[in-house]
């Protein structure tokens, strides 16, 4: 292994000059800069991380906490932690990833080891229980996820709120006056997450000022469970004609139950969803959706705490607008 004093030599300074480099603790003339970064490339050295973390007090490592449940749909979390894992790279940071469902204790081990520099939280729930832990760390923390009470918080999301609205907006638009939403599990909103409340929260007043009917129903997905969900909206609300759906491993039970039953999308039902892109172009008939931008939330997120992390950045929320992309799956509401 290449040590300092190596690259020193090679570089035909001092260690001290390459350990200044390193740390940026002093201003360094830019030749001689290049220079010993010219030899740290060529040599192949990298700081002992150790080393490093006791003489700056830093560890350059990122704590991801991603609750892992079976009622959350784990595709789109990891997609969230591979972007923040491949942004928090290109920043100089590495990634602990968390993924026990310990709440507020993950949050004290975390702060209280110093084992990682900043924390990112996802699976935010409105009155999450690792709230009061944050606001008193010493280490930043971004929220993937926006709760009640931002005060104190930087948080990075979709905006749900208006994604509801959106889907509202679309079916109403097309002439849809009764409208059922196919939701998450009944835990997720139990646990009063945040996403999905804020969906629905859009949807119910928007469907309210545009004067539609609208039903909503968690669903646990499946074959099985969507069977049971459609039977009880179309025995409640036999003129339904529009279907939203949060729920992506609803999203072709439902296709095929409607085909069963002899619904034609979207001839005579329409289908909008909130979901992954790949889960929209994917299905048996190309949905109209409003796409989950995890990439964009992971960056964002990964942004703002390095911002933090070098004493630029404030508290903030940042909702990223809501795209709605018509595809196969909407039409005109049918004449009765």
């Amino acid at each position: 292994m290449v040590t300092l004093a190596e690259v020193a030599q090679h570089a035909g300074v001092s260690a001290s000059t390459v350990s200044y480099v390193l740390s940026g603790k002093r201003s360094i003339s830019a030749g001689t800069r290049q220079r010993v970064e010219r030899s740290i490339r060529e040599l192949g050295y990298h700081p002992n991380a150790g080393a490093r973390a006791l003489a700056s007090s830093r560890s350059n490592i990122i704590a991801l906490m991603v609750p892992l449940r079976t009622d959350m749909y784990v595709p789109v979390m990891m997609e969230i932690a591979i972007a923040v894992a491949t942004t928090a790279r290109t920043h100089g940071y590495d990634v602990l990833l968390l993924t026990g469902e310990e709440g507020p204790d993950a949050v004290r081990r975390v702060a209280g080891s110093g084992l990682a520099d900043g924390m990112i939280l996802m699976d935010v729930e409105l009155d999450d229980e690792r709230l009061p832990l944050l606001r008193g760390a010493r280490q930043p923390a971004v929220l993937i996820g926006l709760p009640a009470d931002t005060e104190g918080l930087t948080c990075v999301d979709l905006d749900f709120k208006a994604t509801g609205a959106l889907c509202v907006e679309h079916l109403a638009e097309r002439g849809h006056r009764d409208v059922a939403v196919i939701g998450e599990a009944p835990a997720v909103y139990e646990r009063h997450t945040g996403f999905a409340e804020r969906t629905l929260d859009g949807l119910r007043g928007r469907a309210r000022e545009l004067g539609l009917r609208l039903l909503h129903r968690p669903c646990e997905g499946g074959y099985d469970a969507m069977a049971v969900t459609l039977a009880r909206i179309l025995d409640e609300r036999p003129g339904t004609t529009g279907f939203v759906v949060q729920n992506e491993s609803a999203v072709e039970p439902l296709l095929a139950l409607l085909r069963q039953q002899g619904r034609a999308v979207p001839e005579d039902v329409s289908v909008v969803a909130v979901c992954p892109e790949q889960v929209a172009v994917q299905a048996s008939v190309r949905l109209t959706s409003v796409a989950i931008p995890a990439q964009e939330m992971g960056r964002h997120a990964v942004e703002q705490l390095v911002a933090k992390l070098g004493g630029r950045g404030g508290d903030e929320v940042v909702l990223l607008a809501p795209e709605l992309t018509v595809r196969a799956s909407s039409g005109p509401a049918p004449v009765p």
